[in-house]
């Protein structure tokens, strides 16, 4: 008996197994295509993500606080006068006056301390086309800046009823650097603390002139370098304008300049008076306006000790670093502009005097600051 071969499949059969086979192939089609297309995807977006990062803004660099984090988007906001006026009590604390404007102190609604800059025009008839060009291309230089030794611009108001022009800046509340070398009732600085201070000025504008275009601070002297909390140094540039009045005539105590617009050896200059300031305690300028460094080359050049031109209030100071500073000076105030350092060369060598690294020299920042303002902006890559 010839053994029976077991039944063959139906053509039903056979057919539900053939239209199964071509589901499972369709399937893994499908299934490839909806891989390479998530692929696809993903590339695109890394690629678009490279054109537009995520930043992090740090506190140090736009000062935001509070309400005012909702302007921001890039660069500096343009911020509400109600906002600026509630801030600084309806402008009832000003800090500082001049021909240009007003400076007011503020406290938002955290509790951080700002400084508001009001142009001194407040008729719209009188703000010409020429001023509002002039003022808008100083907010542009300013927030540019962004250094942790610098009073950083947080933002700008402008209105047409009432006429607004202002800018806002970070505070710095332990007054000025001329305040503390020159009026008795602010607090002393030690040695180790105006060596500090000198570093964090270094450090700013060796920053600021490393920009492209070099940002030049028009007005350097020491009563435009405030004071934080910790005597860290904070360069101020609160003038409304990028040429201010002053630098027509120079002010007392820097170099004068033929022309309105001083270069990066005139910042070095006045950098050296500031020094000078520091270690010897004088006025960039006598009662008979004679220049701080007229008296002093008597012991910078002609030999005469330069201990006896430290500042009495000093109880105590390194001679070798007096001496190697004292080197440094006389390089800045050099009567030949060609023949004075670059800001470069300075800070490489302060720094071998103090031993201060650009951290050692920032201002301590607040966690409150930290806590609301580092927020998550996109900006172009």
């Amino acid at each position: 008996m010839s053994p029976q071969l077991p039944p063959s499949d139906s053509p039903s059969q056979a057919r539900g197994t053939v239209s199964h086979s071509k589901q499972g192939m369709q399937w893994r089609i499908l299934s490839g295509a909806a891989g390479i297309s998530f692929l696809l995807i993903s590339v695109i977006g890394l690629c678009f993500c490279r054109g537009k990062k995520v930043v992090t803004v740090r506190p140090w660099a736009t000062g935001l606080s509070g309400q005012l984090q909702k302007a921001f988007v890039t660069g500096v906001p343009n911020l509400k006068r109600s906002e600026v006026e509630a801030a600084c009590e309806d402008f009832s604390n000003i800090i500082g006056s001049s021909s240009e404007g007003t400076v007011y102190k503020g406290t938002l609604s955290s509790g951080v301390e700002i400084a508001v800059a009001s142009t001194a025009v407040t008729s719209a008839k009188d703000w010409s086309k020429q001023f509002e060009a002039e003022f808008r291309k100083k907010i542009d230089t300013l927030s540019k800046v962004n250094h942790k030794n610098f009073m950083n611009l947080l933002g700008y108001c402008e209105e047409v009823k009432p006429f607004t022009r202002m800018m806002v800046f970070e505070y710095a509340p332990n007054g000025t650097l001329f305040e503390h070398l020159h009026i008795k009732e602010a607090e002393h600085l030690d040695w180790g603390v105006r060596l500090r201070i000198a570093m964090g000025i270094a450090y700013c504008l060796e920053h600021m002139h490393q920009l492209n275009p070099p940002v030049i601070h028009k007005n350097l002297q020491s009563s435009n370098v405030y004071l934080t909390e910790d005597y860290a140094a904070k360069i101020s540039d609160h003038s409304v304008w990028n040429e201010p009045a002053m630098a027509k005539m120079g002010s007392a105590g820097t170099e004068s300049v033929d022309t309105l617009s001083p270069d990066l050896q005139t910042n070095i200059y006045n950098f050296g008076i500031i020094l000078l300031e520091m270690v010897t305690g004088k006025l960039p300028f006598s009662a008979e306006n004679n220049p701080i460094v007229e008296w002093a080359s008597e012991y910078l050049r002609k030999g005469s000790p330069v201990r006896d031109m430290v500042d009495p209030t000093l109880k105590s100071f390194s001679e070798d670093e007096l001496n190697k500073l004292c080197e440094v000076i006389m390089s800045c105030i050099h009567g030949d502009p060609k023949q004075r350092p670059t800001i470069r060369e300075v800070v490489a060598r302060l720094r071998e005097i103090a031993a201060i690294t650009p951290d050692g020299a920032t201002p301590k920042i607040s966690p409150l600051w930290w806590a609301e303002l580092e927020i998550i902006s996109e900006a172009a890559g």
